[in-house]
């Protein structure tokens, strides 16, 4: 049976899961260390990557390489944009990923990867400039059991970063140009290697902060990767019914 692979930044983020699986055993593989074990009838593994765009890629290549899994769950905290209707502990899924600030700095301002006629991923005959899909069907079934739970799960477009928005000034630009929620750094490069290897993508994160001015006394990151484990749990259990789509090809994207 493939396993789902979980990806996370930092191990706050995926702790919770760790502690879920039974028959768990630390794993070493391509430089990274990750958890194995089971989830009822399901395979799953949890590594958490590092932070930024490289490790989470790294990561996301090394597992998809060793697992050949079907889905791969990225998860963690998030920043959410003003104006975007969240609130610290809101829970959110993307649509699809963004590489905000890949791009080139001309005369007349920011330019993104279209303008520079240079694709971030080219696959099956699609290319991807600055925007990555996700996988629809994972996000739907996550919308319906958050739905089924009461659980408010918001839908929107992710921002990736290299740097993050400390400025409110900042965040405004980014989620304009964007039409995003929230920001991460690790998002789109997890996406992308997914897209990239054929495997289906889900993103659920917790909102940590609001995008403004940075202070991180205002932050709760233990309420936002508590609350984003406990629903990918659930998220586990029901991919374990018998008449979920466990053992499905997730498949269509966006």
């Amino acid at each position: 049976m493939k396993p789902i692979i979980i990806i996370t930044a930092v191990p706050q983020e995926s702790e919770l899961l760790e502690k879920a699986l039974e028959h768990a055993g630390r794993v070493k593989t391509g430089g990274y260390e990750y958890v194995e074990g089971t989830i009822g009838a399901l395979r799953v593994v949890v590594c958490a990557a590092g932070v930024g765009k490289v490790n989470a890629a790294a990561a996301a290549a090394v597992m998809i390489d060793r697992y050949q899994p079907d889905l791969v769950i990225n998860t963690g905290c998030a920043g959410a944009y003003l104006g975007s209707g969240l609130d610290i502990g809101s829970l959110v899924v993307a649509t699809e990923e963004l590489l905000a600030d890949e791009g080139v700095a001309t005369a007349d301002g920011w330019r993104d990867l279209r303008y520079m006629n240079i694709p971030s991923v080219e696959q099956r005959g699609v290319r991807c400039y600055n925007t990555v899909p996700l996988s629809r069907h994972a996000a739907e079934k996550a919308m319906q059991l958050a739905d089924s739970y009461g659980v408010s799960l918001t839908r929107g477009r992710f921002a990736t970063v290299s740097t993050c928005s400390g400025t409110r000034l900042n965040g405004a630009e980014l989620s304009q140009r964007w039409n995003a929620i929230v920001e991460s750094m690790e998002g789109a490069a997890v996406a992308q290697i997914c897209f990239r290897c054929g495997v289906d993508c889900l993103e659920i994160r917790g909102v940590s902060n609001m995008v403004e001015e940075r202070d991180l006394d205002a932050w709760d990151i233990p309420c936002a990767v508590g609350a984003t484990q406990r629903f990918v749990l659930k998220f586990l259990e029901e991919l374990d019914r018998p008449a979920s789509m466990a053992g499905q090809k997730t498949g269509t994207r966006q």
